[in-house]
């Protein structure tokens, strides 16, 4: 059932509402004929004997073969142009770059923080693959960040977004904690973590031990935090097939909504709606742990921002996330200067080389989807309900002049919803619309990929999984029907899926 009820209230009608949301895509409109096409190829299949068509191919014509290396996600669309490919790589020259604090006399790379979390974006998407917290105090390749805030006074949300759940960043320490600074100003503190052994019992008898971390802020350097902050871990994220991602139509992403679960089925998936720094209307979230970001243009700028203390057309403080109480990081020199880069640290033509360059990186072909054990895995997915939130494939908008992602059969395992995962994985922080125990569904693409480009298999928004058996069994809330029921499979039907699961 389709719900714009929130966008309706906006805009006044669908139609309106549909441009609101996907605006900032130069899309096509589909005929007739085409939407059939599209609602036959989406159909679920019933038949787990043989693969579906294409499923080869997760990112459509943008598929790429999959390299034996740690670079496996650092390919290019398989389907762009040649002339398109300089683009791409200067893209990826800025995602490389490594910042350095103002003043300076390389004047295209200085305006690093004063606070900051990491000096490039490469530092935490290493080979654009997934992070991982902190596995000691001086862990350097660490690359996750925290999310701080406090509650808000109630009241209508941004622009009368419905739902909104009102909160600000500490008055002290921002929006999220910078763990770096500059020369001549202190970094906010350090993240603190501890782990407890939560024991499990599978249906087998055998006992797997999960670990539950604790954060918390340690050596504060700016006074104490507000009493009531709030800090949610954010592991990175891997960085494949985010383009494909961005192009699928709102209108398809909403239909899925179901958040009084009408059908019965247990799973009430919603969406995440916030307000677009880039245009100034109320857009469909995407992107982030909870969607709190509706385009790559605006993530990559964010992030920029808070992770890096740069100046961007979209945000274009150059003290990034320093706060009134930090007076000496207000007044550090900064990257600014008139007639270099716009007068900007991160000038408008750079943020769109990067945009483009996390717009194109491809995602790998499956491997050995026909395999027997693979193939039993699938139906096993389907038969527990995986796939009602982690939704295997959507076809993208018809594009003008992004012919990477135009009308492309994908299957990224995921419906872009919010959902309630229990009080085992609440981070008790909300964002925008999202509650405390909300997550966005994360897709699936490449999950099997992890351990040959990141050295590593933690999965979930902080990390705490060490591997895809522990990432089922921290599911609860509405997937704690599915999480008992893989923990209770025998232990082939369980290898089944996982291997199934690390063919994606």
């Amino acid at each position: 059932m389709l719900r714009l009820g929130i966008l309706l209230a906006l805009a006044g009608s669908a139609a309106a509402a549909q441009m609101l949301v996907d605006r900032h895509l130069p899309v096509v409109p589909r005929t007739p004929a085409e939407q059939a096409r599209i609602d036959a190829e989406l159909a679920p299949s019933a038949d787990f004997t043989t693969p579906e068509r294409f499923e080869d191919k997760p990112g459509g014509a943008a598929t790429v073969r999959v390299l034996d290396s740690a670079d496996a996600f650092s390919q290019l669309s398989a389907n762009m142009a040649f002339g398109a490919e300089m683009r791409f790589k200067l893209g990826n020259a800025l995602f490389r770059k490594a910042w350095v604090a103002a003043p300076s006399s390389t004047l295209a790379s200085d305006g690093l923080g004063p606070l900051y979390n990491s000096r490039g974006c490469q530092d935490c998407h290493l080979k654009d693959g997934r992070g991982h917290p902190p596995e000691g105090p001086d862990d350097a390749r660490a690359s996750m960040l925290i999310r701080l805030s406090v509650p808000a006074p109630g009241g209508a949300g941004p622009q009368g977004i419905q739902d909104w759940l009102a909160t600000l960043p500490d008055p002290v320490y921002g929006g999220q904690l910078q763990d770096h600074a500059a020369p001549g100003t202190l970094a906010e503190g350090r993240i603190g973590l501890d782990w407890t052994e939560v024991p499990v019992t599978l249906g087998d008898g055998s006992v797997r031990l999960l670990r539950q971390p604790t954060f918390t802020l340690r050596d504060p350097a700016y006074g104490p935090p507000a009493p009531d902050l709030m800090l949610s871990p954010r592991v990175a994220p891997q960085m494949i097939g985010l383009g494909l991602l961005e192009a699928i139509p709102a209108a398809a992403i909403l239909s899925r909504e179901d958040p009084d679960d009408a059908d019965g089925d247990g799973i009430s998936g919603r969406a995440q709606i916030v307000p677009s720094a880039e245009f100034g209307v109320p857009m469909l979230g995407r992107f982030g742990w909870k969607a709190g970001t509706p385009t790559l243009r605006e993530q990559s700028a964010a992030a920029f921002h808070g992770d890096m203390g740069l100046s961007t057309p979209l945000f274009p403080a150059p003290a990034g996330d320093c706060t009134a109480a930090q007076a000496a990081c207000l007044s550090a020199p900064h990257g600014q200067e008139p007639g270099v880069r716009d007068g900007l640290e991160v000038d408008a033509a750079s943020l769109d080389l990067v945009t483009f360059y996390t717009r194109n990186l491809a995602v790998p072909a499956r491997r050995a989807p026909g395999n027997p054990q693979v193939l039993r895995g699938k139906a096993v997915f389907h038969g527990l309900g995986c796939a009602a939130c982690h939704t295997p494939k959507h076809v993208t908008h018809r594009l003008q002049d992004q012919p990477e992602q135009s009308f492309q059969l994908i299957w990224p395992f995921t419906d872009l919803l919010l959902h309630d995962m229990g009080e085992g994985l609440a981070d008790n922080r909300p964002e925008g619309r999202a509650t405390g125990r909300e997550w966005r569904t994360p897709p699936l693409w490449g999950i099997g990929l992890t351990a040959q480009v990141s050295g590593h298999t933690q999965f979930l928004h902080d990390g705490r999984a060490r591997n895809t058996t522990e990432a089922i069994l921290w599911h609860g809330g509405e997937a704690q029907a599915a999480r008992d029921a893989f923990a209770a499979l025998p232990v082939a039907e369980r290898a089944a899926i996982l291997a199934f699961l690390n063919s994606l």
